[in-house]
C-alpha cells in the first residue's frame, strides 16, 4: 500500500486552535458575553463580572463559568487587580483563529 503525502494545509496547532476556540464559542451565552466584551474593549473599556451579570441578568456563578471557558480558550484575557478581574479580548488569538477558519475553505 502506498502512503500519500498529506496535502492538508492546517497544521496540528491550527487544528487545536480551531477546536478550542470553537468549543468556547459553542454556547450562545458565551457568544453574547464574548461580543459584549469585544464591543466594550473597542470603546476602550474593560469589563468585569459584575457588568456582565448586569447586562445579561445571568447569575454570578453562570457568568464565571462562561467567562472561565472563554479565558481557557485564550480568546479572552483576565487581568486581576486585587479581588477583581478585568476582561479583554485577545485580538492576536482571535486573528489566528479567524485565519485558521479561513483555511478550512481552501
Amino acid at each position: 500500500m502506498r502512503i500519500r503525502k498529506s496535502t492538508d494545509i492546517l497544521n496540528k496547532e491550527e487544528i487545536d486552535l480551531i477546536a478550542g476556540c470553537s468549543d468556547a464559542l459553542a454556547h450562545p451565552a458565551r457568544v453574547e458575553i464574548f461580543r459584549f466584551i469585544y464591543k466594550a474593549n473597542m470603546n476602550r473599556q474593560a469589563v468585569c463580572n459584575k457588568e456582565i451579570v448586569e447586562e445579561f441578568d445571568y447569575a454570578q456563578a453562570t457568568v464565571s463559568q462562561h467567562v472561565s471557558k472563554l479565558v481557557g480558550s485564550g480568546l479572552v484575557d483576565a487581568v486581576k487587580s486585587g479581588t477583581k478581574a478585568q476582561y479583554y479580548i485577545n485580538l492576536g488569538r482571535l486573528g489566528k483563529y479567524l485565519t485558521a477558519i479561513k483555511k478550512l475553505n481552501e
